[in-house]
């Protein structure tokens, strides 16, 4: 869905996904709109030449989503309040483009109603590393 739109604005997208499928119980709707907010906001603050990729890592009982994205980053004392509704701290992200602040709550919400979490960190590409933590049953 996005792989078209980030060629558009200069980026790679990755993907890494495990040979074997694993089935959540999820409401596909809110998780589809989890990825398609996290991927909005890579296409909008990832500078020209970079990129993201994303990596599917099991464990028994958790899926974990990692997000990383090239950059620029967020300075660090802003990464615990970037899920708070309508918090556009960081400059360095939030360039000409706008929004409301409301696309990683609205995150945090959707990974939190399925009984997860979701987290932020320096993205070792330069940017921001998203890490989402889904429960799931064999």
């Amino acid at each position: 869905m996005f792989r078209e739109r980030s060629q558009a604005c200069g980026l790679s997208m990755e993907l890494k996904l495990p040979a074997k499928p694993y089935v959540l119980e999820v409401d596909a709707d809110r998780l589809q709109q989890l990825f398609s907010n996290l991927l909005e906001n890579t296409m909008r603050y990832t500078a020209a030449g970079g990129g993201v990729q994303i990596s599917l890592i099991p464990t028994p009982k958790v899926l974990t989503i990692d997000f990383f994205d090239t950059g620029p980053g967020v300075a660090p004392e802003h990464l615990p309040r970037l899920f708070e509704r309508f918090y556009r701290g960081d400059a360095s992200r939030n360039r000409a483009y706008g929004g409301a602040g409301l696309g990683l709550a609205i995150c945090r919400n959707i990974v939190e109603a399925h009984g997860g979490q979701i987290s932020a960190m320096p993205s070792p590409l330069g940017g921001l590393w998203l890490i989402i933590h889904l429960p799931y049953g064999h």
